[in-house]
């Protein structure tokens, strides 16, 4: 799966990483940064985060929490 913050600017591609199924931390969270130099919030082009499955849930949860309070807030007069 692949998601595009910041105008383009920073891409998100989440995936399972299979060679790697001898490591807990096999879920991989490629982070690629393609703006101008100004712009950047990262010091490299691309980096690679690797989590374990729990972690993942809780990254989920974490999300999902937020998502949740958003939509009570903007629901209120």
């Amino acid at each position: 799966m692949s998601i595009s913050l910041l105008d383009g600017g920073l891409k998100l591609n989440i995936y399972y990483e299979e060679s790697d199924r001898e490591f807990d931390d096999d879920i991989c969270i490629r982070i690629i940064e393609d703006c101008p130099e100004d712009e950047r919030v990262l010091k490299f082009d691309e980096t690679h985060l690797y989590i374990t499955p729990d972690q993942a849930c809780l990254l989920i949860l974490a999300l999902q929490r937020a998502m949740d309070q958003y939509r009570e807030s903007s629901q209120e007069p």
